[in-house]
């Protein structure tokens, strides 16, 4: 794979609980920040406090290769209960020019649910790109790699998605609060 291709990665688990409960959880941006080995905070911008098309929100990620980044979040999609969608900008030009514009995301991130059973199926994908990021950095230094650095980086994501995913059906099958 290459990153002309649209690297993505996709990940999913039952939960046995309501989708209520699970759409609670994966719509609370700083629960991520709990369960994600990169995800280090988050917080909502522009005086917004949950999510609705258009709010934007901060994270700060770091990685072991790249140190300590922030990004802004914009919210693409959202379809209560069933889809949570945001774009990832690089706000500060870390990776090459600044931009805010969701429609050039460093990665564009999506949890979908759906009843199944007596529970749910949460869902999470991931996109690389089409922006530049630590990745378009990874593959411009050594493009004799690409296709080692994009499968590298998918299986990390898919980790986090996992620890994720994971995390989250925990905490919405215990029926505890975050």
């Amino acid at each position: 794979m290459f990153l002309a291709d649209g690297p993505r990665v996709r990940c999913d688990v039952h939960v046995e609980a309501p989708v209520e409960r699970v759409w609670e959880l994966v719509t609370d941006i700083a629960l991520p920040a709990r369960l994600s080995p990169e995800l280090l905070r988050v917080a909502w911008l522009d005086g917004a406090d949950r999510p609705v098309p258009g709010a934007r929100f901060e994270g700060y990620n770091h990685h072991a290769a790249l140190g300590e980044w922030r990004t802004v979040s914009h919210v693409v999609e959202l379809d209560e209960p069933r889809v949570f969608a945001w774009a990832v900008t690089d706000a500060d030009g870390r990776y090459g020019e600044a931009t805010l514009d969701p429609a050039k995301p460093m990665a564009s991130w999506r949890y979908e649910l759906q009843a199944e059973g007596s529970g749910t199926r949460l869902r999470q994908a991931a996109l690389v790109g089409p922006g530049r990021s630590g990745v378009t950095l990874a593959v411009e230094r050594w493009p004799d790699r690409e296709e080692e650095i994009i499968a590298l980086r998918l299986r990390e994501l898919r980790t986090g998605m996992e620890t994720t995913l994971h995390g989250v059906k925990a905490l919405a099958e215990e029926g505890g609060r975050r």
